[in-house]
């Protein structure tokens, strides 16, 4: 976007309006009218940052202005971080989540009083606690719980800051550092630092709806509210890692200076109109922005999606190896299909789907991507930012998705419609994966999504 600033903006719109395509113009248009700034490029994970890099590299290809690339710099929010604190603070000692989790256990066992679970322990720990910085009792007691609604008395929160608290001892005596706090401690670094001494002039961020609250510091602590120093590229309606939270409290007001993307050019208006039936017809942040998604429209057609409730697991693994043989017949390659479901322990279904056919296949993970000539397989996580001519989503079962385990322990009613969210917005950003063809499938009963998507 061609555009001058007074402070942070963002720009939204539904799965394939353009967004990541407007966030690398953006970064190459402030390089180019501001010769002498540095620009970083960034989103929430590796895997998304190597796709911007690549995508960087062609554009600037085309623009035959290969000279910018010195001066744009793309690297996932972790990767930057990690190497400005090695540059500007020192080495940093890094505490892996199994380590805190092995703290949590430790610490919870001493604790008579607690009847708490292990998996609400943890995601307390690491929606809350670590995501927040909190670091007193006072700061735990009267912390707001966006996101994160359970109705705890005080009593209650005793029982967990008893908990939390030699934990967080535990990992400031040891001198260590959990990836949240690392970004505390660089907005701290910065917003100390003078003007003349940022690393970067300009900050785009994609996929914006998915950083955490000390990443978003860090930023704010870079950008010190400067003229067009902050773009963000994002969806509310693809949400998927973190928990809601108010970036006007922490600095970041995009009221004012907001644009959301109407024209889908990615996906057919069959599987657009389908996958949108998912969510509401608009979403909101904490701020009260809103983006509206029944306005959106898509500039081609293709067949409708198909869906498919099956007897058995058997049966929908033959249905779905017949439906990925039929397209390669018809000229799609392998690497233009994709296989996703919710999690893990559903891979296995997938696998025994795509091993009766006579082409290679990969499992995406955090190191291993879209291959060429190869069928791809993945958790719906993996699916972000990635595009296929043929999207299979298996395994829709009732109990999956929905994910049974974080439904059986909810506290009250604002948790349950925070989790269906999340799932819907999972469900939704792996349907939308789909350019011209979708096959949804599950063994009987199914999700109970998928009659939303018959409407």
């Amino acid at each position: 976007m061609a555009k001058n600033y007074s402070g942070p903006a963002r720009v939204s719109g539904s799965a394939g309006t353009g967004k990541t395509v407007v966030a690398l113009h953006r970064a190459v248009w402030l390089a180019r009218q501001n010769p002498d700034a540095r620009v970083l490029l960034t989103t929430f994970s590796d895997v998304l940052a190597k796709n911007l890099l690549a995508k960087r590299n062609q554009l600037l290809l085309q623009e035959q202005d290969s000279k910018l690339a010195d001066r744009i710099d793309v690297l996932s929010l972790d990767a930057a971080a990690g190497r400005l604190y090695r540059l500007r603070v020192s080495k940093p000692k890094m505490i892996s989540p199994a380590d805190v989790m092995r703290l949590i256990d430790s610490a919870s066992e001493k604790v008579p009083d607690n009847k708490f679970t292990k998996r609400f322990l943890y995601s307390e720990w690491e929606q809350i606690i670590d995501s927040s910085q909190i670091k007193s009792w006072d700061e735990y007691r009267d912390v707001t719980r966006l996101g994160r609604k359970t109705r705890l008395s005080e009593a209650a929160r005793k029982v967990l800051w008893s908990i939390f608290e030699p934990v967080i001892k535990e990992i400031d005596t040891l001198g260590l550092l959990t990836n949240s706090s690392l970004f505390a401690r660089l907005a701290e670094h910065f917003g100390q630092a003078n003007p003349e001494n940022l690393p970067f002039d300009y900050i785009i961020v994609d996929e914006a709806q998915d950083i955490g609250i000390q990443q978003l510091r860090f930023l704010s602590a870079i950008a010190k509210g400067r003229e067009n120093a902050l773009f963000f590229a994002g969806d509310m309606g693809q949400r998927i890692f973190q928990q809601p939270f108010s970036w006007k409290s922490l600095g970041v007001d995009v009221r004012g200076r907001s644009k959301t993307l109407r024209v889908n050019y990615r996906t057919s208006h069959q599987i657009r109109k389908c996958a949108d039936r998912l969510l509401e017809a608009s979403v909101s942040d904490v701020d009260g922005n809103i983006e509206r998604r029944d306005d959106a429209i898509s500039v081609f057609n293709g067949p409708e999606p198909t869906i498919m409730l099956l007897d058995n697991e058997a049966t929908e693994q033959k249905q779905v190896s017949d439906w990925i043989k039929g397209h390669i017949d018809r000229g799609i390659e392998p690497h233009e299909i994709g296989v996703f479901v919710r999690s893990e322990s559903e891979i296995n279904r997938a696998l025994k789907a795509v091993e009766s056919l006579d082409w290679p296949f990969v499992t995406l993970g955090n190191d291993i991507e879209v291959t060429s000539g190869s069928i791809s397989l993945g958790i719906m996580h993996l699916a972000k930012g990635l595009e296929f001519k043929a999207v299979v989503v298996m395994a829709c079962d009732d109990g999956i998705l929905p994910l049974e385990s974080r439904i059986a322990e909810i506290g009250d009613d604002s948790d349950l419609k925070e989790v269906y969210d999340t799932e819907r917005q999972l469900f939704y950003v792996a349907c939308t994966r789909a350019r011209d063809d979708l096959l949804i499938t599950g063994v009987k009963p199914g999700s109970e999504f998928i009659k939303d998507l018959k409407i």
